[in-house]
C-alpha cells in the first residue's frame, strides 16, 4: 500500500465526499422517512404489507451488499480510481430508479398491480442500483487519505451531508406535499410525492458529480494477482469474528432502528398529535445549527477522548431526553421541540464519527489478519445500516396497524394519537440507550486501542 505524491489532502476532499452522501441521502432518507407515507397515504396499501417489503428487501441485500463488497475488493482499478468509477457508473441508474418508487399515477391501479410495482421498484433501488454506488462510496474514505484524523474529518463531513440531505428533505417535504383541507385537518397532496421524487432525484445527481470531481484517492491498493484469492466464506469468518465489526454493526442497527424510526413515526405524530406539519419543518430545520455547531467540536473531543467515549455519550444524552419526553406526555409543540432539539445534539455526535469508526474496524482486521478487505467490510456494515432502515420501516407500519391506524381516515382517534406519541418517543429513548451500552461494552476500539493499530500499520507499511 502507498500514497503516491499527487495533491495533498485538503479541503475539496472533505467537500467532495460530503456531497457524496448528500446524494446518496436524496433517496435513502426520503425512502426512510416518506416512502411508507406515499403508499399508506396515497396509494392506499396496508402498513403491514409495506413494512414486509422492507424485510424482504433485507434479505435481498445480505446477499447483493457483501456481493458488491467482494466485487470492488476483487476488480482491477479503473483509470479513474478503484471507487470513484463506481460514483460515475451508478449515479443516473439510482436516481431513475428512486424516481420510479413514487408515482401518484397508479393510485387508482388495482391492489395487485401497486403492490407488485412497490415491491419491484424499492427492490431494484436499494437492493441494487443503491448498493451498487454505497459500497464503494463508503470503502472510499479509506484511499482518500491513510492519516486517523484526515479519516476522521471526512466522517464528520460525510456525516454533515447526510444531516443537509436530512434537513432539506425533512424541512421542504412536509410543505409541498401535505396541505390543510376545508376542515382544517392536515391531508397529503399526491401529485406533489412524484414531483418531490423527481427533484431529489435531479439533486443526487448533481451532488454525485461534485463527489466525483473534487475528491482524489490516492492511496493504492491493488488486487494482487498472483495471489491466491482468499474464499468468500474465509473472508466472511474473519470479518464476523471481528468484535470490532460487531460491536460497530450492533450500535449502527440500534442507532438508525431509533433515529429513522423517529423519522417516520415524526411525520405521523406531528400531523395526527399535533395537527401541525409546519412544526415538523421547523423542527427538521433545527438540525441545521445542531449539525454545525457539532461538526466544529466533534473531530477535537474525538483526537481527545476517543471516538467511541463520545458517541457513548451522545447515545446516553439521547437515550435518557427521549425517555424523558415519553413521560411528560407533551401537548405544546414548541416544549416538544425544545427538548428534542436536545437529544438531537446527543444523537449527533455519534453521527458525525461512525464513518470513522468503520475506518477503524478496517485497519483493527488488518492488525489482527494481515488482509484489509476494505469492501467486504463496509459491504457488511452498509447492510447492517439498511436492516435498520427495513427494522424500522417494518417495525413502524406494524405498529402503525397494531395501535389502530386507519390510512384513509381524515382524523385519527385519540388513543391512536396518543399511542403515536407514546411509540414515538419512548422507543428511540430505549434504543439509543442500548446503542451506548453496546459501544462501551461490545465495541472495543477504544482510543489506546485505535491509536496502537495505526502504529502497527504504519511500521508494516514502512517495512514493506
Amino acid at each position: 500500500m502507498s500514497e503516491k505524491n499527487v495533491k495533498p489532502f485538503g479541503i475539496k476532499d472533505k467537500l467532495g465526499y460530503m456531497f457524496g452522501d448528500f446524494g446518496n441521502d436524496f433517496t435513502f432518507i426520503f425512502a426512510s422517512a416518506y416512502v411508507l407515507v406515499f403508499y399508506t397515504k396515497v396509494m392506499g396499501v396496508s402498513a403491514g404489507i409495506v413494512g414486509t417489503m422492507f424485510l424482504l428487501a433485507r434479505c435481498v441485500d445480505a446477499f447483493t451488499d457483501i456481493g458488491m463488497g467482494r466485487i470492488v475488493d476483487s476488480v482491477k482499478t479503473a483509470k479513474d480510481g478503484r471507487f470513484r468509477c463506481w460514483i460515475r457508473r451508478m449515479m443516473g441508474p439510482v436516481a431513475v430508479a428512486s424516481f420510479l418508487m413514487y408515482q401518484a399515477g397508479l393510485a387508482g391501479a388495482p391492489m395487485a398491480v401497486k403492490i407488485v410495482y412497490m415491491f419491484v421498484t424499492y427492490l431494484l433501488w436499494g437492493s441494487v442500483f443503491y448498493t451498487s454506488i454505497n459500497i464503494p462510496y463508503g470503502s472510499m474514505a479509506s484511499v482518500i487519505s491513510s492519516e486517523p484524523k484526515d479519516r476522521s474529518s471526512l466522517s464528520v463531513f460525510r456525516s454533515l451531508g447526510g444531516m443537509f440531505a436530512g434537513i432539506f428533505i425533512s424541512v421542504i417535504t412536509p410543505m409541498i406535499v401535505y396541505t390543510k383541507n376545508a376542515e382544517g385537518n392536515t391531508v397529503v397532496v399526491p401529485g406533489n410525492f412524484t414531483l418531490i421524487a423527481g427533484i431529489f432525484s435531479v439533486c443526487a445527481i448533481l451532488c454525485y458529480l461534485l463527489c466525483y470531481f473534487l475528491t482524489t484517492e490516492r492511496v493504492k491498493v491493488e488486487p494482487k494477482v498472483n495471489e491466491k484469492k482468499v474464499p468468500l466464506g474465509q473472508t466472511l469468518k474473519e470479518v464476523f469474528t471481528s468484535r470490532a465489526l460487531l460491536g460497530v454493526i450492533l450500535s449502527a442497527l440500534l442507532m438508525l432502528l431509533a433515529s429513522l424510526m423517529g423519522q417516520g413515526l415524526n411525520t405521523y405524530l406531528f400531523t395526527d398529535y399535533f395537527n401541525n406539519a409546519g412544526a415538523l419543518s421547523i423542527f427538521s430545520l433545527l438540525g441545521l445549527p445542531a449539525a454545525l455547531i457539532l461538526a466544529g467540536v466533534s473531530t477535537k473531543l474525538a483526537i481527545k477522548f476517543g471516538k467511541r467515549e463520545i458517541c457513548s455519550a451522545g447515545c446516553l444524552v439521547a437515550g435518557i431526553m427521549y425517555m424523558v419526553i415519553g413521560f411528560m406526555n407533551i401537548t405544546d409543540v414548541k416544549l416538544f421541540i425544545v427538548l428534542a432539539f436536545i437529544a438531537m445534539l446527543g444523537m449527533y455526535f455519534f453521527n458525525m464519527q461512525c464513518y470513522a469508526l468503520v475506518t477503524d474496524v478496517i485497519d483493527d482486521k488488518e492488525v489482527r489478519t494481515g488482509n484489509r478487505d476494505d469492501g467486504t467490510i463496509y459491504g457488511v456494515y452498509s447492510f447492517a445500516r439498511k436492516l435498520g432502515q427495513a427494522v424500522a420501516g417494518g417495525l413502524s407500519g406494524w405498529v402503525l396497524t397494531a395501535i389502530g391506524y386507519d390510512e384513509l381516515a381524515k382524523v385519527q382517534t385519540d388513543a391512536v394519537k396518543t399511542s403515536i406519541y407514546k411509540v414515538a418517543t419512548m422507543f428511540p429513548g430505549i434504543v439509543y440507550i442500548l446503542c451506548a451500552l453496546v459501544l462501551l461494552f461490545i465495541y472495543p476500539l477504544s482510543k489506546s486501542r485505535v491509536e496502537a493499530n495505526v502504529a502497527e500499520l504504519k511500521k508494516r507499511h514502512e517495512n514493506a
